[in-house]
């Protein structure tokens, strides 16, 4: 088995994929790219594999994906057969892959405003930040609500995929100048979080992790 990560050390993204991997127990090659300040992924031979120009990109034995919330599913789906991460039952599977589309999709304004801190991105970072912030007010009501019912994680009784996807731009929201003083509940889901086996922080995360 060859695995191989098209990573950047910095990317909440591909952080993500880490984790996974991590988690799963599998052995891979990281190849770095410089994406800042280099912009090695939009260079014609990353752009040859990744024609988006954008990171991760994961080469598994042939198989090229990129898309990090992508890579979750082939790695849980390939590399966990108990469903554990990737729940195949109707009330599970659903709501992971609800999860897994906010991360990829609101929950990436505290990225832009990351990028703009960070890697001094032009964008507009009041606005990034005040989407950031209500993605973080939907996600710490949902977490609420599964507190009370006596659960720790975003859907069922154990992490799943939906927690791995959502949790590096919020742990990493501080660099984005978001802080985290009003979402209790994401607060407790980060620091247990922290206590899984093959949990491993990245530079940027957030105190409460």
């Amino acid at each position: 088995m060859t695995i191989t990560l098209h990573d950047y050390s910095l990317s909440g993204s591909c952080y993500k994929v880490r984790l996974m991997l991590g988690f799963l127990g599998l052995e891979y090659e990281r190849q770095q790219v410089d994406f800042y300040p280099g912009r090695q992924h939009k260079r014609p031979e990353f752009l040859a594999i990744n024609p988006l120009g954008q990171l991760p990109v994961l080469e598994d034995e042939g198989l090229v994906l990129r898309d990090a919330q992508a890579i979750l599913c082939h790695l849980a789906n390939t590399y966990d057969p108990a469903g554990t991460w990737l729940p195949r039952d109707p009330a599970s599977f659903g709501p992971v892959m609800m999860w897994l589309m906010f991360a990829g999709g609101e929950l990436m304004a505290a990225s832009a405003a990351r990028l703009h801190d960070v890697l001094s991105y032009d964008l507009d970072v009041e606005a990034a930040r005040k989407s950031a912030r209500a993605a973080f007010r939907v996600l710490d009501d949902h977490l609420i609500h599964r507190q009370i019912d006596g659960a720790t994680w975003i859907v069922g009784d154990h992490p799943t995929i939906a927690d791995v996807a959502c949790l590096p731009y919020v742990a990493l929201s501080g660099d984005g100048g978001i802080g985290l003083d009003e979402y209790p509940a994401i607060r407790n889901w980060l620091r247990v979080f922290r206590r899984l086996p093959g949990f491993h922080a990245m530079s940027g995360i957030s105190e409460y992790v």
